[in-house]
């Protein structure tokens, strides 16, 4: 007598639109922006944070849960993504998900040394600056006076791989003793020396910017350095002030290193050039100015998060995967 033969069915994968991996407690704003956007647009999402990452670590590892795009904005300070993280490269370059801002592009922009030269080729006007090797590799700097002459005084120190905030950045630095000691602080890190870029005025306001670079949206803000407090940049302001070329700017920055989203810092100067300062920061700070005097605004960040959706609704056509229906 035959038996039968039972075949186990996998059940079909859950599959959402769009995943965000995030763990600060200020991301938490934005998140549900995107969200509530995301869900009055038909679009599934579903958020990865601390309490759930385990459960869906092993989801994804074991193909039960999939996602067309992902945003990661915690494994970069996070060691308890970085699994999670690494499954997430493996499929994107197997082609079976989109990650937004994919690492390799993460890790090349990050490097202030590598993007102050990829910027120069791509023809973005950068302070002068001096890139001396890691303290590990070559404790001799081989620095001459002359050399740190080009830089003026005061001037920059900054290591190229430490993460933002102004994190282990010297801004008055004066002398070679100031270079030989700050440098020993990141030892296997390269340092950039750089000229203090001084702004114009333009009217009242300073001529120090910060642009933001999503999905193709370019959207400039007033950034004041000293108070760290931004402002929308207005139609009448770009067109009054001339301040086109914060556009053009960023076209050659997203250019040079690749990032779906991203923001720079650049520099109306005294001879009226457009200096980039802040090559590119991969990981922005999203806090809303209503709830945070230091924030950005409002309406920045509700089309950045529109700039989002705008691009999942597109990824989605490129992953035509069979999907269990979700109700977002």
């Amino acid at each position: 007598m035959k038996h039968p033969i039972f075949f186990l069915l996998r059940p079909p994968a859950i599959t959402y639109d769009l995943g965000i991996a995030w763990n600060w407690e200020y991301d938490r704003k934005f998140v549900g922006i995107i969200s509530a956007i995301a869900r009055a647009r038909g679009i599934t999402m579903f958020e990865i944070n601390r309490a759930n990452l385990e459960q869906t670590f092993q989801q994804v590892k074991n193909d039960q849960l999939r996602f067309s795009a992902i945003l990661d904005r915690a494994s970069d300070e996070d060691e308890a993504f970085l699994p999670f993280a690494a499954e997430l490269d493996r499929r994107a370059q197997n082609g079976e998900l989109r990650l937004i801002n994919p690492y390799a592009l993460l890790k090349k922009a990050a490097d202030k040394a590598t993007m102050h030269l990829e910027l120069l080729a791509h023809g973005v006007q950068v302070p002068y600056t001096i890139i001396i090797s890691p303290y590990n590799q070559k404790q001799e700097i081989g620095l001459s006076l002359t050399d740190l002459a080009k830089l003026g005084r005061p001037f920059i120190i900054k290591p190229a791989n430490t993460t933002g905030g102004g994190l282990g950045v010297v801004l008055g630095a004066e002398t070679l003793k100031d270079v030989i000691e700050t440098r020993q602080h990141h030892k296997n890190d390269k340092y950039l020396l750089q000229e203090a870029v001084k702004p114009g005025y333009l009217s009242e306001s300073r001529g120090w910017f910060r642009v933001f670079y999503a999905f193709g949206c370019i959207l400039p803000c007033w950034w004041d350095d000293q108070t760290h407090l931004y402002e929308a940049i207005t139609a009448d302001d770009e067109k009054s002030f001339g301040l086109a070329p914060l556009r053009t700017v960023t076209t050659m920055i997203h250019q040079a290193c690749g990032l779906d989203f991203f923001s720079t810092e650049i520099v109306f100067t005294r001879d009226q050039r457009f200096v980039v300062v802040d090559y590119v920061n991969e990981m922005c700070d999203m806090r809303p100015q209503s709830g945070h005097r230091d924030g950005v605004p409002d309406s920045v960040v509700q089309t950045i998060a529109g700039s989002f959706i705008d691009f999942v609704v597109e990824q989605k056509k490129s992953f035509p995967l069979d999907r269990e229906v979700i109700n977002s």
